[in-house]
């Protein structure tokens, strides 16, 4: 079974920049979205950008311009850089892995890492 393992949280200041990594046990990024999610205390699981198979990438309203997504596809590892943090963007940052195939969705998540961005 595919696994996700994400690192480089961490505790930033306002306007302060971090990495985010997601390291795939397989070669999974031709078959699969691969997606960047962060929830908050007492608030639901939001998507902050994806990354196509073929290379395209999406994000929220809240993080354009701000934040990246890319993926090197040698290393099996997704990346998140995140610009101009602000205290708003504290939350537990998820890696998600999505396909839908015949017999439907499939997901697979990482364990998360935190992300706290001080005033």
């Amino acid at each position: 079974q595919v696994q996700l393992v994400e690192s480089g949280g961490g505790m930033v200041q306002h306007g302060g920049s971090l990495r985010l990594s997601c390291t795939a046990s397989e070669n999974i990024f031709r078959i699969y979205t691969m997606n960047w999610y962060l929830q908050a205390p007492g608030k639901q699981r939001d998507l902050v950008a994806r990354i196509t198979s073929d290379g395209s990438t999406n994000y929220a309203d809240s993080v354009k311009g701000r934040f990246a997504i890319s993926s090197d596809n040698a290393k099996n590892t997704v990346y998140l850089k995140m610009n101009s943090l602000k205290p708003e963007d504290t939350a537990v940052y998820y890696c998600n892995a999505y396909r839908y195939s015949l017999s439907g969705p499939y997901n697979i998540w990482g364990q998360g890492t935190q992300v706290t961005v001080s005033s």
